[in-house]
């Protein structure tokens, strides 16, 4: 439902149904993150080391082009930069992870009980 159709039909809706919608936008929100997620996971892979991990010149690259995009979709710049500097700051901590991870591997070394 577009915005201008929501508001024709705001006395028209219910609540219930309202909820169900942000539950349908839900599941597509996280669908993308967990796409996105994989993308980050590779970028790390072939970052060098946890010194570049954070890479603040891309952070704000990319803050400014989701608030350009949160402007041409009609959505609240400020809320979508606060979106994504939280998704960032997940992914950046889940990079160090990964890359506290990949330091503890030894060539040969092998994981699990088996």
């Amino acid at each position: 439902m577009s915005r201008q159709q929501n508001a024709a039909s705001t006395s028209q809706i219910t609540l219930d149904e309202v909820r169900s919608q942000i539950d349908e936008l839900d599941r597509s929100i996280v669908a993308a993150i967990a796409e996105r997620q994989t993308w980050v996971e590779t970028a790390g892979m072939l970052k060098p080391d946890a010194a570049a991990v954070p890479a603040p010149d891309r952070v704000e690259r990319v803050i400014a082009k989701v608030r350009a995009l949160a402007e041409e979709h009609r959505a609240s710049p400020d809320v979508v930069e606060g979106a994504y500097r939280a998704l960032i700051a997940g992914f950046i901590e889940l990079e160090f992870a990964q890359q506290r991870a990949r330091a503890h591997e030894t060539p040969g070394s092998t994981t699990g009980n088996g």
